[in-house]
């Protein structure tokens, strides 16, 4: 009687084209080292931050967001560099902020220009 190659569907990929096997969830692997979302370093003040970073930008009120998207499509600014200004700043930009407004228009060009090469 002859043994019939059987292949281990579970185990092994379908085909070349398709290196992740069938019933593979597509996880990670479970070999490697698990990396904590705050990095290789000490947790320090990591969830301070992320609380804080939560708060800054998904708590406003509909009325503090509509204001906002006004004043930055008025300064041409897209609402999250007019949103990020206030919170690193502490103070909303005016039309009189040409300096400022015109930094943060160059560098997103220069974000573009990065992203791009």
């Amino acid at each position: 009687m002859q043994e019939i190659a059987r292949k281990n569907t579970a185990i092994e990929p379908a085909s070349a084209d398709d290196p992740i096997p069938a019933g593979h969830n597509g996880g990670p692997p479970l070999e490697d080292k698990h990396r904590p979302e705050w990095g290789d370093g000490g947790i320090g003040n990591y969830f301070y931050w992320k609380a804080t970073h939560r708060a800054a930008w998904h708590n406003p009120s509909s009325g503090i967001v509509a204001f906002r998207i006004r004043k930055a499509e008025r300064l041409g600014l897209t609402y999250e560099e007019y949103t990020l200004e206030i919170l690193e700043r502490g103070r909303h930009l005016q039309i009189e902020d040409v300096e400022r407004i015109a930094e943060i228009k160059r560098a997103r060009v220069q974000r573009a220009a990065n992203y791009r090469s």
